[in-house]
């Protein structure tokens, strides 16, 4: 990519002058990729949080698929996740205190230190560092695995991360199928992304590892100025779309999109949490200073997320309430 990433598009199109993509766009090739990671196994696991939002002094609670779960920090830093209803009389231990890895509920000081207690069982979790997984094997239906299928990241040494988190009334298959979906890309998100192509769209009889979706696309960072990359879309389990920059700019950075369902399978009206990893890297020199600034771009990172997923979110749920209605053309 030479020493300076950006590149001026010679000659820009505009939106409505771009070429179409609704015929690569095949509705039966996006099925049959959402179709395929959905017969990946998962061992049951969730993704619930960001391993920031996890905390040695203070409860999160969250809900997974209808299961109230209570998470924190023991004494050792390690991520402790149960349910969430104390097993005395039902209080939300969300509201509980922690106190050196300890929670206790504010109803009657029920201590819990992470470990079983009058009834109350912690459920295997998952750290990875970036985000914090559960396993709820009475959700997955699934053989269980010791851990979760997390995709391979650049090293945290030299990277920068931050999560993303947002909630919509869909099902995480139509979140799936957004990711699967690339050639909406310069169409729905004009303000960043631009001169879009899909260069391979797998078919059903693809093996695992040659799954992948490849993509050329260039970022739009002012006026005619663009980074462009090459990125790989894969799935490698049911609710993880992992897109991948494989040339240019950041090679190696990805970006994880996690669906977890929030409300109990065949709910009425389904919720489903989109927490999304950036993981950026770069061996550009000045890179390092990037890193050092961490804690002022990860807002920014967000918020670039956000804006996305505004747009990918009214996609998902537009997508499921034509396929609650029976009028889902693909």
């Amino acid at each position: 990519m030479g020493r300076i990433p950006l590149r001026l598009r010679r000659r820009p199109v505009a939106w409505d002058r771009q070429r179409s993509t609704w015929r690569a766009a095949r509705p039966a090739v996006i099925a049959s990729a959402v179709k395929r990671a959905r017969a990946r196994p998962s061992g049951n696991w969730y993704v619930v949080a960001a391993g920031r939002d996890v905390r040695s002094d203070s409860a999160l609670g969250r809900n997974v698929a209808g299961v109230e779960l209570v998470l924190w920090r023991d004494a050792h830093g390690v991520a402790v996740a149960g349910p969430g209803a104390c097993p005395h009389l039902g209080a939300p231990l969300k509201d509980g205190v922690v106190t050196c890895g300890t929670l206790i509920c504010r109803w009657h000081g029920m201590s819990l230190s992470g470990r079983s207690y009058a009834g109350w069982e912690p459920l295997p979790v998952h750290d990875d560092g970036v985000l914090v997984w559960v396993r709820l094997d009475g959700v997955g239906g699934e053989s269980p695995t010791e851990q979760p299928v997390v995709p391979v990241r650049p090293a945290a040494r030299s990277s920068l991360s931050a999560v993303y988190t947002g909630v919509g009334a869909c099902e995480p298959e139509d979140v799936v199928a957004n990711r699967l979906d690339p050639w909406h890309g310069a169409w729905l998100h004009p303000y960043s992304f631009v001169d879009l192509e899909v260069l391979t769209a797998p078919s059903d009889d693809v093996t695992d590892e040659d799954d992948v979706l490849l993509v050329d696309v260039a970022f739009k960072v002012a006026g005619r100025a663009v980074v462009p990359v090459r990125a790989a879309f894969s799935a490698p389990e049911p609710r993880t779309v992992v897109m991948r920059i494989v040339a240019g700019e950041g090679e190696g950075s990805v970006v994880e999109t996690h669906a977890t369902p929030l409300t109990e399978p065949g709910a009425a009206r389904p919720r489903t949490a989109v927490i999304e990893a950036v993981v950026a890297a770069s061996d550009r020199r000045g890179f390092a200073i990037a890193r050092a600034a961490a804690p002022l771009l990860r807002p920014v990172m967000r918020a670039t997320a956000g804006r996305l997923w505004r747009d990918d979110l009214a996609y998902a749920e537009r997508r499921w309430a034509l396929r609650s209605q029976g009028r889902f053309p693909g």
